[in-house]
């Protein structure tokens, strides 16, 4: 998905020794010199967010710069394929295995759309094209990526909330840090969701008592049908580009060539499934 959604400022937290401390010191660097330094702050800044001790050493202990993650962030390039280039690569071999789970989780597609009101053909295109349906979720480190680029200057504040966002998640019970396995940028599971998105949209719909969109299939899909909800996904309309639904593809992912891409291959999925 890379949708980086409610990428708050975390700010800085004040101490709460005598009320009166300064807050937090956390200066951000563009080497791995001062990252032991910021990472023991960062330890006890969410201690004062309400992250518990067990949760703070089991994720963060040991946690080492990584020059890998610094790598693909400096790396990213201008994205140059048209919608015509990319679609036709991407579409075609899709089509088919897309149809195939839309009749193979007929039952739960079901289930989801009555619920949240999104069609499985929408759900089957995004997560084959983030994950091609899980196989490809990522082999970064989550917590260690997202503490790399939380010290780095270039996006401290945006990867900051996310890293605490993590932190949460564990807490919650819904993943443990060993586990947490992604993209270089932080996204988690098989739609491709960041700490942020996980916390507000990721739900347990196979009633296991946890929000797991690493292994789940049932809560992936739940999960990204309540993201889409939650941006206005209207009921009964159409998602191709003029359509009702469309822009709420596009809060999925703001690239006009990938939410557009989204939509031809839901249309196609929808088409040869029945």
């Amino acid at each position: 998905m890379r949708p980086f959604v409610s990428l708050a400022r975390a700010g800085l937290v004040a101490a709460l020794l005598l009320g009166a401390a300064p807050a937090f010191a956390q200066s951000c660097g563009n080497d791995a010199s001062g990252f032991p330094a910021w990472l023991d702050a960062f330890k006890q800044e969410a201690a004062s967010q309400g992250i518990a001790p067990r949760v703070i050493s089991e994720a963060l202990d040991g946690v080492t710069y990584d020059r890998n993650t610094i790598q693909h962030d400096r790396g990213q390039g201008v994205f140059h394929q048209t919608f015509e280039q990319f679609s036709n690569r991407m579409v075609p071999p899709r089509v088919k295995p897309g149809a195939a789970r839309v009749r193979q989780y007929a039952g739960l597609l079901g289930r989801i759309e009555a619920q949240y009101g999104v069609p499985g053909p929408v759900l089957m295109a995004i997560w084959s094209l983030e994950t091609d349906f899980g196989v490809n979720i990522g082999k970064f480190d989550t917590i260690r990526s997202l503490a790399t680029l939380a010290y780095d200057c270039r996006r401290s504040d945006k990867f900051h909330a996310e890293l605490l966002d993590a932190l949460r998640i564990v807490q919650r019970g819904d993943l443990n840090p060993a586990t947490m396995r992604g993209a270089w940028a932080g996204e988690i599971g098989q739609t491709q969701f960041m700490p942020s998105s996980y916390i507000k949209y990721a739900v347990d719909f196979d009633g296991s008592g946890r929000r797991d969109l690493l292994h789940s299939v049932p809560d992936v899909l739940a999960s990204t049908a309540k993201y889409l909800q939650a941006y206005g996904w209207q009921r009964g309309q159409g998602w191709e580009p003029g359509e009702p639904n469309f822009p709420v593809i596009q809060q999925w992912n703001a690239s006009s060539v990938y939410s557009k891409t989204i939509a031809a291959l839901a249309t196609r999925i929808d088409e040869a499934s029945k």
